[in-house]
């Protein structure tokens, strides 16, 4: 309880965290409160990725002192990211707020589907941030692998993917919170009724989400949808600060009409008579946007990386394959920046060996420098 810095082993550690703030929210426990809001600061602020990884150090599988966050050799293992969602999961049911959930899509997009392959028959231990085809970051190995002697996060993937459904939507007395945006279709029970949901869209790769709300019995209550911190031009960690400006503003509509509500707490809270098909449109404008980080964290000096959407990019060059287009994503799924194809972080290394950087050279833009 009087710890305020996350050290040792990042898996061990982050669970731990998770049940540190179980331990508050079942018996009020002010002590192990403070120390998680504590320890979340400290994690988040200095000792994060921009893909959400956790685990600077390879010595120990560890945490790394405030702002050491080499690229190349990242552990940023899989586990961690896992243990990062259930953490930030915690977090939110205690206290109601988007921050959590903005932390966990980074985590969840960025730092956990990178560590499976596009079959989903080879795994990351290890997420570096940059790959130069010569250092066997992945338990001696330069890309994903079938298997691991130590297993855990091969069965802790199989094992999360199932339970990555009960992350998008949360219910309190008569309040619905809308947490993360992809198709699937549900029934969930608030205390005056139970809503069949459903949403349409193609996010990751479009930014507008159609929600059909449709309660048994025409009903008042809350809906609490999170407006994305990226969307806010809001970069969630201190860490990272966007450098240029979306050029246009994110919108939300109740049966076609611009929505009346207020934004707190980082959800736009709608109360209104809710009736069988209504209907939510967001609007999310999917921008390229570049980023720089905090100048305290000495590796990424001189560097930026790219965002769009939720997701994290990179250059790649596969050591076999002189291929220009990923043949497994579509056009959707690929950047042309400054006449450099980017893919997604989590897409990287399905060719095989490659060379990989999310951090590019301001100058030069180019994976050594050359």
């Amino acid at each position: 309880m009087e710890q305020d810095e996350a050290v040792g082993h990042a898996v061990r550690a982050v669970y731990m965290y998770a049940g540190m703030t179980d331990i508050a929210a079942i018996y009020g426990d002010s002590a192990y409160r403070a120390a998680v809001d504590k320890l979340w600061e400290n994690v988040v602020h200095k000792k994060m990725y921009i893909t959400g990884g956790l685990g600077a150090s390879r010595k120990g599988e560890a945490f790394g002192v405030n702002y050491d966050l080499p690229n190349k050799t990242a552990y940023a293992e899989t586990c961690a990211a896992i243990g990062g969602v259930y953490w930030n999961e915690r977090i939110f049911r205690l206290t109601g707020e988007a921050k959590y959930f903005d932390i966990l899509e980074r985590m969840l997009y960025d730092g956990i589907i990178s560590g499976i392959s596009n079959k989903g028959t080879e795994f990351f231990y290890a997420n570096p941030l940059e790959s130069d085809g010569e250092y066997a970051f992945n338990s001696r190995q330069l890309t994903r692998a079938k298997w691991f002697d130590t297993s855990c996060c091969p069965t802790n993937l199989i094992r999360f993917i199932p339970y990555i459904p009960s992350l998008i939507y949360a219910v309190q007395n008569n309040e619905l919170y809308i947490n993360l945006f992809m198709a699937n279709r549900t029934k969930v029970s608030l205390a005056n009724t139970s809503i069949e949901i459903e949403q349409k869209t193609a996010y990751l790769w479009n930014g507008t989400v159609e929600i059909a709300i449709n309660p048994a019995t025409q009903t008042a209550f809350t809906l609490k949808d999170r407006i994305l911190a990226w969307a806010q031009d809001r970069f969630e960690s201190d860490l990272y600060h966007f450098t240029n400006k979306q050029n246009k503003a994110y919108a939300v509509k109740v049966n076609g009409k611009t929505a009346n509500g207020e934004l707190k707490n980082g959800y736009l809270e709608i109360s209104r008579t809710w009736k069988k098909g209504d209907r939510i449109t967001l609007d999310f404008p999917m921008e390229i946007r570049t980023v720089v980080a905090n100048e305290l964290v000495k590796d990424d000096a001189g560097k930026m990386a790219v965002e769009r959407g939720p997701l994290v990019y990179c250059r790649e060059k596969p050591l076999k394959d002189n291929s220009a287009f990923p043949s497994f994503l579509n056009k959707n799924q690929v950047l042309n920046y400054k006449g450099l194809t980017l893919i997604p972080y989590y897409s990287w290394s399905n060719r095989g060996a490659a060379e990989m950087k999310v951090w590019l050279d301001k100058q030069t833009d180019t994976l050594h420098g050359k």
